[in-house]
């Protein structure tokens, strides 16, 4: 069969609350950040792997209150003043800090910000990968306060998880699966967040440019490909 012309489409990813999949390895995170008038000091730090859903959390919680989200690397560039008047706060990905080529900057922007939410009587949520302690941080102040924030972390996805982010997947991209390829696929892959969403990706890059409909037979081929291509590259 001939290979059909492809074009990389945005996918539009559901980040509202009822697109979230509550299981035993999120419920506890979940519950932290729906108190948050329970938070040691106004202010949280939410952890967890790359694609674990961090974003998709921080989105709800930014709707239930009103909240602006920015990510860490845009901090050097806002009007920091303007987001503590919003009271609440979203940073995102500020384990990324010690990389950026302006890290002092974004250092202390985000210690004014932090300062500032505070004073106002607002709420600061912060994700990141890691825990503060791990996240280098050269700027003393900010360290210590990142790191005498209360931590809150999304463990590694369980099955229950892993269907729904699978179904979620498929989901933003508009693609049609019988739900047995959804078992089939988490018994081959390895349990990562970060592989799933890869493992989706080339699902739908070959069912496209083949121009077949993503079956088990089908799955494993790709499955089998993608080994390959690792070991290849080992």
């Amino acid at each position: 069969m001939a290979e059909q012309l492809t074009f990389d489409l945005p996918v539009r990813e559901a980040l509202q609350r009822e697109a979230f999949f509550v299981s035993p390895s999120n419920a506890i995170a979940l519950a932290t950040l729906d108190t948050t008038e329970l938070w040691p000091s106004n202010k949280l730090v939410l952890t967890g792997p790359r694609g674990s859903g961090k974003t998709h959390m921080a989105h709800v919680w930014a709707v239930d209150r009103d909240a602006i989200i920015i990510d860490v690397d845009e901090l050097t560039h806002a009007d920091i003043p303007m987001l503590a008047s919003m009271r609440h706060v979203v940073v995102e990905n500020a384990d990324r800090i010690a990389d950026l080529p302006n890290a002092r900057d974004t250092e202390e922007a985000l210690f004014h910000l932090h300062n500032l939410i505070l004073a106002e009587g607002g709420r600061l949520l912060v994700t990141a990968s890691t825990p503060p302690n791990l996240w280098n941080l050269c700027l003393p102040d900010l360290a210590s306060r990142m790191q005498g924030t209360c931590v809150t972390k999304i463990n590694a996805p369980d099955d229950a998880l892993l269907s729904a982010m699978l179904l979620k997947q498929f989901e933003d991209r508009q693609l049609a699966i019988s739900y047995p390829l959804i078992p089939f696929l988490i018994k081959r892959m390895e349990r990562s967040t970060a592989n799933l969403r890869c493992i989706v990706e080339a699902l739908d890059a070959a069912a496209l440019r083949l121009g077949k409909p993503i079956s088990r037979k089908f799955a494993a081929q790709v499955l089998d490909n993608i080994s390959l291509s690792a070991q290849d590259n080992f």
